[in-house]
């Protein structure tokens, strides 16, 4: 039987994204989540987390856009001078890779972003990250040494298949990114595996990352190969809200509403799909 790990990203980043995930949960096809350390609704999700012990939780390592849980003057290549995170990716990945960001620097601050959900008791199942740095070169080493450290079993790889499209209307300039993107993760991969962590086989939800619509998670589910799958995916249930936060043109509502879907449903059980979480992964 095939097996499929629906995971919500930012779990912890404002209240209507925690309420459409325990919804989506309580009344859909959600498996799984990753808490946002940083994030500003923190606790509220880790309360809704320890209400919910059959959702799967990991953590969702952030190094851009938002505030740090280190004390900024202890990571100052990580921070502007008001002591945020740079706003975006790109900013953070040209810093990088000019020798400007300390991997010191990462691995305080992702120490101290895990040690903060271990403490809040949540039993965490996985590893990954915002805009999915975790897999760039020098930080993957960072973060396998963090998941043994505070034994995490299993990570995230967002290895979209190249040609992968699921009915998707995309761009250029996506598909550009979901190449690079899967190229970097692949080489993860590999590296992973030999390391003893657990990874599923396959990803799915990069190129219709924040508009993942009833017709494109049913494309994905209808093509789902064999093996253990994640889809990623972005619900809240104030798309208002957020839009006046954040500038990333996320169809939260129409996530949610895949998720909650009967037609979703039953595509699952009609076609034998079993439901996971990263906590049951014994293999790839």
């Amino acid at each position: 039987m095939k097996k499929l790990i629906i995971n919500a990203d930012d779990f912890g980043l404002h209240e209507a994204v925690n309420s459409a995930v325990i919804t989506a949960y309580k009344n859909g096809c959600l498996t799984s989540t990753s808490i946002m350390p940083s994030g500003k609704a923190f606790d509220n999700a880790v309360r809704l987390a320890l209400q919910n012990p059959g959702l799967g939780i990991g953590i969702h390592l952030t190094l851009v856009a938002e505030m740090p849980v280190s004390d900024p003057i202890y990571i100052q290549s990580l921070v502007d001078s008001t002591g945020r995170f740079a706003p975006q990716y790109p900013q953070f990945l040209f810093r990088y890779l000019i020798g400007k960001i300390s991997l010191k620097d990462i691995e305080k601050e992702l120490n101290a972003q895990v040690q903060k959900v271990v403490a809040s008791g949540i039993n965490v199942t996985h590893i990954d990250s915002h805009q999915h740095l975790h897999i760039i070169p020098g930080i993957l080493d960072i973060v396998v040494d963090i998941a043994k450290k505070y034994n995490i079993r299993a990570m995230r790889i967002p290895d979209e298949p190249y040609f992968f499209l699921g009915g998707y209307p995309f761009s250029l300039f996506r598909i550009l990114g979901r190449t690079g993107l899967t190229f970097l993760a692949k080489r993860a991969r590999n590296k992973i595996r030999k390391t003893g962590l657990l990874v599923p086989s396959n990803f799915f939800g990069m190129l219709a990352g924040g508009n993942m619509q009833q017709q494109y998670l049913a494309n994905i589910i209808n093509n789902l190969p064999n093996g253990v799958s994640e889809v990623m995916m972005h619900p809240a249930d104030d798309a208002k809200a957020l839009q006046e936060i954040y500038q990333w043109h996320y169809n939260w509502d129409g996530e949610l509403l895949a998720l909650t879907s009967d037609k979703i449903m039953k595509l699952l059980n009609n076609i034998e799909i079993q439901l996971v979480t990263f906590g049951e992964l014994t293999h790839g």
